[in-house]
Parts: structure tokens; C-alpha cells; sequence
């Protein structure tokens, strides 16, 4: 499989997209007027201690306030193999208000809420995480061979000599004694610095900012399987290099310079994370898969779709699942999406059939820098699984909610629309006793307000004893509109006939009557006209002659040999 990292960087922002076999699996963003906060080390103080919540919010010079947990707060000197945070403690026997305190972000600030904090740091590095308030020693799981990790670990626990705790990091794998006491020792030094300047700061502020968005890649995804390494400027190629030649020196040779060109319209990496924001994904055999996210979790649900296989069902099953297990993987990576995830895949009938999706589900996972942890099938034939929340999701960097639906994702239905209207001009019949009311709406929604012949219009007009003059308008939305008193001389210039009775214009059909499927509707600058007989041309333009001009619409039918 060959690797192939894209960075464009420019003045409003770096972006890095990771393509395996010319596939966008990982893209990341960093705005430069915006860069993270997680990772960054402020002294802060204790703003106020919540008992009830176990927590405290902690004072850090942000516009929020930092929310710390009693877990995250604990003090933790440990000889075990795994780190336990003591049970039963309460936060005000560690936290008083007005303590000053060291901490890191370990989450982004989001919407209303302040950055979530440890007082727990951890400093990443090439080939190791130094801990520097845990005695603990880990060794990545995806270091599988077990000579290897007991090597590691025996390397790791000389070096830190039982005062900080070491996460050996995947890519160690392989790497010398001097490489990884190097990678401590430098991490030990940043930490005493770190330490340094909050002694001599005034809380809050910070002391310790984390790596931007390009030496980070450098420094985490930068392998020996990555075949190349593709920049779109001469500033950012001499950074990558300058970064590689610290620890990746050997591989400088696969930084290559893309002048002048579009990189992400080139590698088709702008369609493809056009792709990856669409609710349904579609597979190669045809198949789909829907992705469903909401705040606590995430379901996916996997269906044939167009394919409907060769030989049987149960191969047709198979096969969509197989290619489903590979994208939801990719998708997962791509989409960055953390937290509970359910897959409900189709359901098939051998146990072999469910050990071959779960096998290529769990062996495309491992590809996955994030830690993820597959809990399970449920009793409904769902898979369980979670994947660590880091950072945020594509949706959010590229999307926002949807001001007028608030994030639904579903409207009104044009007669619930009208249903609205008319108990909005009820209420002011009742309230002001409005004799001339104007409706201005979505022209569906004023078609089923006047409705056949303006039947539905008489017979409003009838019940509440008023005057109502419909307008369509189509800037509006299905949702949207305006009901108020219209006063004395408005008619003819909020509602006026952009049509004369007997005369003959071409008009395009665009929907069946809502009340008669076999009349249809055309519009004038938003002004409704029924065409009789016209359900039949719905799409195409016809020549009609104009018969009737009413208030708020008009009725007319097709000229014969003219259509």
C-alpha cells in the first residue's frame, strides 16, 4: 500500500490530507489566525469548586473558564503497570478556591462550553509520551510482538529511572536505546522549562504552547512506509526538511515541491471530503452506507442498495458487508468521528460470514492512529464500538448548523405551512380585528392557502369576515412568512397581476395542483396561475391563454396547437 502525505499551507491556513493508495483516509486542519488549544500548559487558579459535580472550573485566561474533573485532578505517583486514579476522594480535600495550579488542555473549548483540563500533562515526542506526575510505564498495543515490548519497556524504565512515567509510542518499534533516551531526556529538559516559567508567571497564563499543525505530522505520522511527502511551496519544504532532519533524515529524499498547481483539486482531495461531509457513502458494488451523528454517538447502517449480486443472498450480503466493514474504517479515520459507535450491518445467516466482516473490520482499524476498542456485538445484531474523541469531527471544521432548521435536518410540509397561516390570521382577526390581511409565502404553500379556483382563499375569507390578499414569493422558504394588517390603498401595490385576461403567454409548468392532479401550476413574479388540463405538461412550457384575473391568482388554459 503505498502512503503519500499532501500539505498545502498558505497564509490563511495549513492543511495535511494522508492518501493511501490515492484515498483520503486522514485530512487536518489549522487555521492560522485559530491554532489549538489542547496540548497548551497554563497556570491557572481555581475559579469555583462544584461538589455536586465532583469538579472545579479552573480560571486559565480563556473567555471560558478550564472544567477539571476530581479523576483529572488527583495526584498520581503510582509503581503499577496500570494507571488507577483513587476512588472516594472528594474535590474539596484537593482543590480550594484561589489555588493556583498547573494544567493542560486535553479538549478543545466548544460552543458554550470551556476547554476540559488535567492537571496531569503529558509531553508527546518522537518515540515516546513522558508523563512527568505519573510513575508509569506503556508500551503501545500496536507493538504486538512481545520480545519487542518486554525490550522496550525494560529500555523505558532504566532510562526513567522510577521519577516520570513513559508511553513508548508504535513507531519505536525497532528504534535504538540512544534514540529513545534521547527522546526522554529532551522531554525531561521542556518539562523543567515548563516548570521554570510557571514559577515566575502570574496565574493565569500560559507557559507551555504545543507544536503547530506541520511539525506535529512531522513528528507523528512521518514512517518509512510513507512514499512521499508532497508540498506546494518553497517555505514549507524547507520547514519539512529542517523538522525531518532531527529524526527522519534518511527519508528527506521523498519531499517533493508541486508549484503552481491546485494540490487538493489535482489529488481530487477537495471531491473526495465533499464526499466524506454526505450522510450516504456509496461502495463500489453498489451499496450504501448511511451515517447518522448525533451528540452521544454515531450509527451507521449498511444496505445493498443497487447491488444485487451474482449468486445467492447470502454471497450478495457478504460481499456489500466485506466493502462496508473497509470504508466505515476509512470513513471513521476521514470523518474523525469519536465517542459510542453503532454499526448495524446487514444481517447474515453463518458464523463464518460474521468472523470474515469482523476479521477485515478489526484488521482495517488497526490503520487507525486513534485509539479505538471494538465492545461487542449486541443483542440485536448491532456492533458496539468506541473510538477516542481527538479533536474535532470533519462536520465541524468544514459545517455549521443549519440557522433556519437548527440542526433537524428536516422542514415543515407546505400544508402544515399553510396550517400555520391560517391560525396566524385567525389570531388577528380575534386580536385587532383585522378586516384586510396580507400573506405573503412560499408559492406551494400560497397555492394550498388560495387552493382550487380559490376555493380554499373564499372559503377563509367567508369564516373570519375579512379581506386576505396572497402573495407568492420565491425567495421564500417552505417555512417562512408574513401574515399582518395590510391598509388602506396596499392592493395594488403588494399584490398586483403581472397578467391581463385574454392574453396568451408561454409559461412553464412546474407541479400538479394541490388539489387537482390533472390542473396544473405556473408562476408569473410569484403570482399563481392555475392552468386547466395543465397536470399533464409539469416540466415543460406551454402557451396558455389567460381567462380569469383574480386578487391573488389567475386561471387559464393551454392553447391548443400552441403547447
Amino acid at each position: 500500500m503505498s502512503k503519500e502525505l499532501i500539505i498545502k499551507n498558505d497564509l490563511s491556513e495549513t492543511v495535511v490530507a494522508l492518501l493511501e493508495d490515492q484515498i483520503l483516509t486522514e485530512i487536518h486542519f489549522e487555521k492560522n489566525s485559530c491554532q489549538r488549544l489542547a496540548g497548551n500548559i497554563y497556570k491557572g487558579f481555581v475559579d469555583n469548586i462544584l461538589p455536586g459535580m465532583q469538579a472545579a472550573f479552573v480560571d486559565i485566561g480563556l473567555e471560558k473558564n478550564g472544567f477539571l474533573y476530581v479523576d483529572e485532578a488527583v495526584p498520581q505517583k503510582m509503581d503499577k503497570d496500570v494507571a488507577e486514579p483513587p476512588v472516594n476522594v472528594s474535590i474539596n480535600d484537593i482543590l480550594k478556591k484561589g489555588q493556583e495550579l498547573l494544567v493542560q488542555i486535553v479538549k478543545e473549548p466548544v460552543g458554550s462550553k470551556g476547554a476540559r483540563v488535567t492537571t496531569q500533562p503529558t509531553l508527546p515526542g518522537r518515540y515516546t509520551v513522558l508523563m512527568p506526575t505519573i510513575n508509569y510505564i506503556g508500551i503501545s498495543r500496536r507493538i504486538e510482538n512481545e520480545k519487542e515490548r518486554q525490550r522496550l519497556k525494560d529500555i523505558a524504565t532504566e532510562i526513567s529511572n522510577g521519577n516520570v512515567g513513559v508511553i513508548v509510542r508504535t513507531v519505536a518499534e525497532g528504534a535504538s536505546k540512544e534514540e529513545l533516551a534521547y527522546d526522554i531526556k529532551r522531554l525531561t529538559r521542556q518539562w523543567k522549562r515548563i516548570q521554570a516559567t510557571a514559577a515566575k508567571s502570574k496565574a493565569p497564563s500560559i507557559v507551555h504552547k504545543d507544536l503547530s499543525l506541520l511539525k506535529r505530522v512531522m513528528r507523528d505520522m512521518i514512517s518509512d512506509d510513507i512514499g512521499r511527502i508532497i508540498v506546494n511551496n518553497q517555505e514549507t519544504y524547507d520547514t519539512v526538511l529542517d523538522i525531518m532532519s532531527d529524526h527522519s533524515s534518511h527519508l528527506r529524499g521523498r519531499v517533493i515541491q508541486q508549484l503552481g498547481i491546485d494540490l487538493f483539486g489535482y489529488y481530487s482531495i477537495d471531491n473526495q471530503i465533499e464526499k466524506a461531509l454526505r450522510r450516504k457513502v456509496w461502495l463500489k458494488c453498489g451499496g450504501y452506507i448511511i451515517f447518522d451523528e448525533v451528540e452521544a454517538l454515531t450509527v451507521i447502517d449498511v444496505n445493498t442498495g443497487k447491488f444485487i449480486g451474482k449468486d445467492n443472498l447470502a454471497a450478495t450480503v457478504l460481499q456489500t458487508n466485506m466493502e462496508a466493514a473497509v470504508e466505515i474504517a476509512r470513513q471513521l479515520r476521514l470523518r474523525n468521528i469519536g465517542g459510542i459507535i453503532i454499526i448495524d450491518f446487514i444481517d447474515m445467516e453463518t458464523t463464518q460470514d460474521k468472523e470474515k466482516v469482523w476479521a477485515i473490520f478489526e484488521e482495517t482499524l488497526k490503520k487507525d492512529r486513534i485509539k479505538t476498542h471494538i465492545l461487542g456485538v449486541t443483542q440485536l445484531g448491532l456492533l458496539e464500538m468506541t473510538r477516542k474523541k481527538n479533536g474535532q469531527k470533519l462536520s465541524d471544521i468544514m459545517q455549521k448548523e443549519c440557522p433556519f432548521c437548527e440542526g433537524k435536518g428536516r422542514v415543515y410540509l407546505e400544508e402544515v405551512s399553510a396550517a400555520r397561516i391560517q391560525k396566524e390570521i385567525e389570531d388577528l382577526v380575534k386580536q385587532i380585528a383585522a378586516k384586510n390581511i396580507y400573506v405573503q409565502a412560499n408559492p406551494v404553500v400560497a397555492g394550498y392557502i388560495i387552493g382550487t379556483s380559490g376555493n380554499n382563499l373564499a372559503n377563509l375569507e367567508n369564516k373570519y369576515g375579512c379581506r386576505i390578499m396572497v402573495k407568492g414569493s420565491a425567495e421564500m422558504r417552505v417555512e417562512e412568512y408574513i401574515v399582518r394588517p395590510s391598509y388602506e390603498g396596499e392592493e395594488e401595490t403588494l399584490v398586483k397581476a403581472p397578467v391581463k385576461t385574454g392574453e396568451k403567454i408561454k409559461l412553464r409548468v412546474l407541479e400538479p395542483h394541490t388539489d387537482s392532479d390533472k390542473d396544473g401550476i405556473a408562476r408569473q413574479e410569484g403570482f399563481i396561475i392555475c392552468i386547466e388540463n395543465g397536470g399533464q405538461y409539469v416540466g415543460q412550457d406551454v402557451w396558455v391563454e389567460i381567462g380569469k384575473v383574480c386578487r391573488t391568482y389567475a386561471q387559464a388554459f393551454v392553447v391548443e396547437g400552441e403547447i
